[in-house]
């Protein structure tokens, strides 16, 4: 179970010392690595990187998805994401499709080949946090949903927002 560092409830929370903070911040920074770890040695047979596998995620998450929508979830420059679609498009993972009304318009879908790395890379990290959500229990999976929101921008937020059709409740930064 997750240790509350001495803290009675909740309350004793609301006052975190600049010491425990960065202690979160710390955590942030481990819990990163691990969840991240498991993909990366997936990635390194592919000659991929992390760039390379939220490309592939994001295209999962929304077919069809346009060149500018993916800047957008992203918040990368073209020029990175034509780097990195560009060998995705390359290896046959991705497909870049004319649109339909306007020809200027490309839009991403992954092929079967790129679903079976998406689905591999997103499996290992979804084994992992639903072994972390189930060892720290429902309450603190909502607390920590309410925390990782309340620490995005309003843009960041609102993109989340779209893309998962959960509507925030926090008052990000």
């Amino acid at each position: 179970m997750a240790d509350n560092s001495g803290f009675q409830g909740g309350q004793a929370l609301l006052f975190l010392t600049d010491d425990q903070l960065r202690k979160g911040i710390e955590a942030m920074y481990f819990a990163y690595r691990g969840f991240t770890a498991d993909p990366d040695l997936i990635l390194l047979d592919y000659g991929y990187g992390r760039a390379h596998h939220r490309v592939l995620h994001f295209v999962h998450r929304r077919p069809g998805v346009t060149v500018n929508g993916l800047l957008a979830i992203l918040g990368i420059t073209k020029q990175s994401l034509n780097r990195v679609l560009r060998v995705l498009v390359d290896d046959a993972m991705v497909e870049s499709r004319v649109g339909p009304d306007d020809k200027r318009e490309r839009h991403l879908y992954l092929t079967t080949k790129g679903t079976a790395l998406e689905l591999e890379l997103a499996d290992v990290q979804t084994e992992r946090m639903r072994r972390a959500y189930r060892a720290a229990g429902p309450v603190a999976v909502a607390g920590f949903r309410t925390v990782l929101e309340a620490m995005m921008d309003a843009e960041e937020r609102r993109i989340y927002e779209s893309l998962t059709g959960v509507s925030s409740t926090s008052g990000g930064r």
